[in-house]
């Protein structure tokens, strides 16, 4: 009879024990990158944000200018965090992350906008809400301080989606947005940056708007929420491609190619090189893979960025989250500025690490 007893009770042991829950390995890079949350009830609320995707590598940056993006990247989070946890909007904590990314001059974006190839700063930006996709976006102005309240303002008070050029400021000026001398936008680098890729155009006798190697596609600002209300919000903010030509619009301000979001599926802000973003409709093919395919968002993301784009030729990355409160940001150029934060985590990275 005892040994009966001492059977089952070695049974019973072992049985537990297969299906007790293992912990997480905190310090596993694919833990930190893709931070899968495999409980049955959401975050209480999340945030990812993105600096641009490109040629980004260690050698690039001095440790002074590596430590000013990584400080300038927690800055952003500590701003949409702080909202989210009190309680305010996903839509609130992205328009003021994405303020202050537009306000230094580190991210091609706001103060930090590139130069067109006639020696002015065009901004496009773009705005959507997950739970009712309602979206608004402005492409190539030139005195709005900050493209994304812009595109906001677009998406609340206005019956249209995108607005462009002098109508767009004209409608911005109208709601007493916060209007700039187009000199606001100037700084070296940038300038600098623009006289490069033109010393290089006429050296090559090459008519063209692709710019230098160190230079090309690191623009973009992007920001995705989820607040405590379930709601996701996406937003997208650039200052475009050194040297464009011909009032170029790319994808940050086309809802579907930069910016998506849907409750029922994810937000997402892209990075890279606009056309193939646009073409590919990036953004909303996660949102559809996702919800066709019934595939979790970062198998998703990483088709898209690392299967599709890469055959396609196209170079960048994404952010996105979840209901859940998933996080995905996967690139498959050299870098991308990034970072995310929720209840007791944050990230920022820069790197392939």
């Amino acid at each position: 009879m005892l040994k009966n007893i001492s059977t089952l009770c070695f049974f019973a042991l072992l049985f537990w024990a297969c299906e007790a829950p293992t912990e997480a390995t905190s310090d596993s890079s694919e833990t930190k990158e893709n931070p899968i949350n495999t409980e049955e009830t959401p975050a209480e609320y999340a945030i990812v944000i993105h600096g641009g995707a490109g040629t980004i590598l260690r050698s690039d940056l001095t440790p002074e200018q590596d430590a000013a993006y990584r400080e300038a990247l927690n800055k952003a989070l500590d701003i949409g965090e702080e909202i989210l946890k009190n309680g305010g909007t996903s839509i609130d904590a992205v328009e003021q992350t994405i303020h202050f990314m537009e306000d230094s001059p580190l991210f091609n974006a706001g103060k930090g906008a590139v130069f067109n190839h006639e020696g002015h700063n065009e901004m496009d930006a773009s705005l959507m809400m997950g739970n009712d996709r309602m979206a608004g976006a402005v492409g190539g102005v030139s005195n709005i301080k900050h493209p994304i309240s812009a595109a906001r303002a677009v998406m609340e008070k206005s019956p249209h989606v995108l607005l462009t050029g002098k109508g767009a400021e004209q409608f911005a000026a109208d709601q007493n947005l916060e209007i700039v001398d187009p000199s606001y936008f100037y700084t070296q680098r940038r300038w600098d940056a623009l006289q490069n890729a033109l010393a290089r155009e006429k050296e090559e006798g090459e008519a063209q708007v692709e710019l230098d190697h160190n230079e090309r596609k690191k623009g973009t600002v992007g920001c995705v929420a989820l607040d405590k209300e379930g709601n996701i919000v996406a937003g997208t903010s650039t200052g475009g491609m050194t040297n464009k030509r011909w009032n170029r619009l790319g994808d940050s301000p086309i809802i579907g190619a930069g910016t998506f979001a849907d409750n029922a599926t994810c937000g997402v802000s892209c990075t890279g090189h606009g056309e193939f973003f646009i073409r590919w409709a990036v953004a909303y093919d996660v949102a559809a893979r996702m919800a066709y395919k019934g595939i979790d968002i970062n198998t998703a993301a990483s088709e898209v960025i690392n299967e599709e784009l890469v055959k396609a030729g196209g170079e960048g990355g994404l952010i996105a989250l979840d209901k859940m409160g998933n996080i995905t940001m996967p690139f498959n150029s050299e870098g991308m500025y990034r970072g995310y934060a929720k209840p007791g985590e944050r990230v920022v990275a820069i790197y392939k690490e």
